[in-house]
């Protein structure tokens, strides 16, 4: 049985279902640590005590929230899984914003079906979604 909680994974946990997805290489481990801290809220799915599924909110919490690393063992697929983390991640924006807020994601392909299903639409015009990659 899959059970959910209410919080931002550690970067135990983070490595592990990444491990399973094999998105290792999506992660800078040397400060993934810090960047789960100042996450605004997470979800952590649960078999057996491992865990199989995480998903987090960054963004300032108010008006603007992101959608990140949402990952699912698969093993563990077909569950509904990500659904259920987004959702909950959802919950808590709806709680939390004092006002509209506007919920933000890059999806893999293989996930566009399940944020669809949520109401997420892919941006097409205005607003464009854009990425830039920093180097410190």
């Amino acid at each position: 049985m899959v059970t959910f909680e209410d919080r931002v994974p550690t970067v135990e946990e983070q490595r592990a279902v990444a491990e399973a997805v094999g998105w290792l290489d999506h992660f800078d481990w040397e400060t993934i640590g810090g960047s789960l801290d100042r996450s605004l809220h997470g979800v952590v799915a649960l078999q057996d005590g491992a865990p199989v599924g995480v998903g987090r909110l960054v963004g300032d919490g108010v008006r603007y929230c992101y959608v990140q690393d949402v990952m699912v063992d698969p093993a563990a697929s077909d569950q509904g899984i990500a659904t259920t983390i987004v959702e909950r991640l959802l919950d808590w924006v709806r709680a939390a914003a004092p006002a509209e807020a506007v919920v933000g994601l890059f999806a893999s392909p293989e996930a566009v079906s399940v944020y669809e299903s949520i109401g997420f639409r892919a941006a097409d015009g205005d607003p464009q979604g854009m990425t830039l990659t920093v180097r410190g």
